[in-house]
């Protein structure tokens, strides 16, 4: 007997009981459409961590100060004044893995447009902290060095400061007040979006680093910094930039004989890559979940396929009678579970992308479907129909022909 014919065979059968092929495909369906959404709300996770990894930057070393001990009580890292801007130059001179480095300082504060203002983070940068962050600007200018060295006052401001302040108006060459103190707008930042930590990055404003150490922050000593963050040269020599980085630091602290350091450094790479495969490994995890579905419906057409056996013992009977082998037998029942599957397959496939489609419209969060899910989840669906298949196939064929024709 050739394929067609067998196909012909298999499509008639499943027409005769179209009620009970549907309900068969339903744990097929419903397994291939858990798959497909779930894989797709994994991946749309997936894309938003890189995406907060990407907008963080790339090869960044951070340099926070020391804690402090007050009173017998130890505050947590940076509670120390530890780190300096000459601190900033030196890593910039003695350390060959290092493209940039700069120091920062951090307060918050109210912002004033007129009749307008808006309670933002007030960031103090060097020049090199958009290099570092890779953080262009949309409209006007950045900083440069004589904006720095002479502490203008001049600022930059994030996308959501700009949007509160000024609205759809271009903000670039008015005057803001922050802290009550006059600032020229000179430019306004790309947009970033949220860090991985669910921060708005665009909720800031950005002054030059002396700027701001002379009159936003209060500081004991001159030249201090609240953190430096650091720009390896390449993704391959960013453990050699921090280790470079901690002994000429232990070196400038006099940090020698067991004394503990009084700053610390955190490879950023390193703890986004943690939380990128994280995110990976929750993506695998839904995947897996919703597979469950898949091999309960499986179980249900075996099920489905041994009653069927049994209600068409008589016509299995006839057929060998009249010349059927049992491959012919074996590929018939084979060939119905395989267009079962596969037809719950296509109906499941759709059933997922709309429901992925409706989740994302429905909660605002992205979800990718990418084809090679589809395909992945359409194989596998063949791949149930014939391993659950093959036993209720193999014991129709194996019906002796005899006992067949008797069966009432």
């Amino acid at each position: 007997m050739d394929f067609l014919q067998t196909l012909k065979i298999a499509l008639r059968a499943l027409r005769t009981n179209k009620m009970r092929s549907f309900l068969t495909m339903l744990g097929i369906i419903i397994g291939i459409a858990a798959v497909i959404a779930m894989m797709a709300v994994g991946s749309g996770a997936s894309y938003v961590i890189s995406q907060q990894i990407a907008s963080i930057g790339s090869n960044i070393i951070l340099v926070l100060p020391g804690s402090t001990t007050s009173g017998g009580l130890r505050t947590g890292s940076g509670g120390a004044q530890t780190l300096s801007s000459d601190d900033v130059k030196a890593i910039m001179t003695d350390c060959p893995s290092v493209a940039y480095a700069a120091g920062t300082v951090r307060s918050s504060g109210q912002v004033v447009n007129g009749n307008m203002n808006w309670s933002t983070v007030i960031m103090g940068g060097a020049p090199e902290l958009f290099e570092i962050r890779e953080w262009p600007v949309v409209a006007g200018r950045s900083f440069n060095q004589q904006d720095e060295d002479g502490a203008i006052k001049v600022c930059l401001l994030g996308q959501t400061v700009a949007e509160n302040l000024f609205g759809a108006a271009d903000p670039v060459g008015s005057i803001v007040r922050i802290k009550k103190i006059p600032f020229t707008v000179i430019g306004v930042l790309e947009r970033k979006g949220q860090s991985p930590q669910g921060q708005d990055q665009d909720d800031a404003v950005f002054v030059p680093l002396r700027t701001a150490q002379r009159n936003l922050v209060r500081s004991q000593r001159t030249g201090i910094v609240g953190a430096i963050m650091v720009k390896a040269k390449s993704e391959e020599v960013i453990n050699k930039a921090e280790s470079e980085i901690q002994s000429l630091l232990n070196q400038r602290h006099r940090i020698t004989g067991g004394k503990e350091a009084d700053f610390t450094t955190r490879n950023l790479s390193e703890i986004l890559a943690v939380a990128e495969q994280s995110s990976k490994a929750m993506s695998l995890l839904l995947g897996a979940v919703a597979s469950i579905s898949l091999i309960v419906g499986g179980i249900g057409i075996m099920n489905i396929m041994l009653v069927s056996v049994t209600e068409r013992t008589r016509e299995i009977g006839i057929r060998m009678a009249i010349g059927a082998k049992k491959n012919d037998i074996l590929w018939q029942f084979m060939t119905e579970a395989v267009l079962l599957t596969m037809l719950g397959g296509l109906i499941g496939i759709g059933l997922g992308a709309g429901g992925a489609t409706a989740v994302s419209r429905m909660l605002d969060w992205p979800t990718l479907i990418s084809p090679q899910s589809i395909v992945i989840a359409f194989v596998f669906s063949g791949a149930v129909g014939i391993f659950f298949g093959f036993y209720p196939a193999k014991k129709a064929a194996g019906l002796n022909p005899i006992d067949a024709l008797r069966y009432e």
